[in-house]
C-alpha cells in the first residue's frame, strides 16, 4: 500500500477539496490530487488565530511552488462557547466549524472533502476526525493504507521538502483542557514559538500554563537551549509570559491528551 493506492483513490473520488495545514500529510495529499486530478482539486487552507503565520505562509509558498489550486478561508472557532471552554472534544468544535466553511465550497466544485488523516492518527485521541466524517470528509491516505512514515518517506521520494517538517499541531493543542481559549491565549503561544524558530529550533512546543511557559524541544537539543538560555528567555518573554520552563522529558506530539486518562471529566461534556 503506498502512493499508487492513493492516487487510485483519489481518481475514484474525481474532484475533490482538500483541507490544507501545509504539514507532512496534507501536503503529500493536496500534491497527489493535483497531480492527479489537475483542476478538479482545490487545495484549501483555514486561517484563524490557531493557525501559526508561519504556516499560513507556508501554505500560501507551497501551493505556489507546486502549482496548485489554492485558497485561504477564515474559519471563526473562537465564536463557539464549546470551543472556547476546551474540553476533551475541542478538536471536534474546531473541525465542525472547517467543514462548515469548506463543506460549502466543495458543494460548489461537486467535491468531496479530504483531510490528511494518516493510519498513525486512527490511535490518538482525535474528536476531530469523527466530526469530520460525520459531515462528510473523507481520509484518503487512510484508504491507501499509509503511516505517518510512509507519508514521509513518499514524499521524500517525490522530492517534496515537507518530507520532514516537523508536526505542528493547532495552536490550540498547546493550551490544557479546562484552561478556556481564547485570541490572547493563542496569541501569546504564537509570538512566543515565533521567537523560538528564529532562533533555529524547528520542532518545538510552548505549553501554556497561565504566565507560565512551559517549552518542549527535543531532547537532543536541549543542551543547546540552556547554553542560549538567555536568548530562549527573551524570546518568549517577548512574548508575554513571566516565567520560562524547559521540560526535561523532551518533546512529546500530544502530550496534554494524557489528562484525558487521569482526569474523565475533561473529556466532552454531554
Amino acid at each position: 500500500m503506498g502512493l499508487p493506492e492513493l492516487r487510485g483513490r483519489l481518481a475514484e473520488l474525481d474532484r475533490v477539496v482538500v483541507a490544507f495545514s501545509g504539514g507532512a500529510d496534507s501536503a503529500l495529499l493536496a500534491w497527489a490530487a493535483a497531480d492527479v486530478l489537475g483542476e478538479r482539486a482545490l487545495a484549501v487552507t483555514a486561517v484563524s488565530p490557531s493557525l501559526a503565520p508561519e504556516e499560513e505562509a507556508d501554505c500560501a509558498a507551497l501551493a505556489e511552488e507546486w502549482g496548485l489550486r489554492w485558497r485561504a478561508v477564515p474559519t471563526d472557532e473562537l465564536a463557539d462557547p464549546a470551543y472556547v471552554a476546551n474540553d476533551g472534544d475541542r478538536c471536534y468544535h474546531c473541525k465542525k466549524e472547517l467543514m462548515a466553511v469548506v463543506g460549502p465550497l466543495a458543494a460548489a466544485e461537486g467535491a468531496t472533502v479530504a483531510l490528511g488523516v494518516n493510519l498513525d492518527d486512527l490511535g490518538d485521541h482525535r474528536p476531530g476526525q469523527r466530526a469530520a466524517a460525520e459531515a462528510g470528509a473523507v481520509f484518503p491516505l487512510v484508504d491507501a493504507g499509509l503511516t505517518k512514515d510512509e507519508v514521509r518517506r513518499a514524499s521524500r521520494d517525490l522530492g517534496l521538502r515537507t518530507w520532514d517538517k516537523p508536526a505542528a499541531a493547532c495552536l490550540a493543542s498547546r493550551v490544557p483542557y479546562g484552561t478556556p481559549v481564547t485570541f490572547g491565549v493563542l496569541d501569546e503561544v504564537a509570538r512566543a514559538e515565533s521567537g523560538l524558530r528564529r532562533l533555529g529550533f524547528r520542532a518545538l512546543r510552548v505549553r501554556h500554563h497561565g504566565d507560565v511557559a512551559r517549552v518542549e524541544l527535543p531532547v537532543a537539543e536541549l543542551e543547546a537551549a540552556l547554553a542560549r538560555r538567555d536568548e530562549v528567555v527573551a524570546a518568549v518573554r517577548a512574548a508575554g509570559y513571566r516565567y520560562v520552563t524547559l521540560d526535561l522529558e523532551g518533546l512529546r506530539s500530544g502530550n496534554l491528551n494524557t489528562a484525558l486518562l487521569t482526569n474523565p471529566a475533561s473529556r466532552a461534556r454531554p
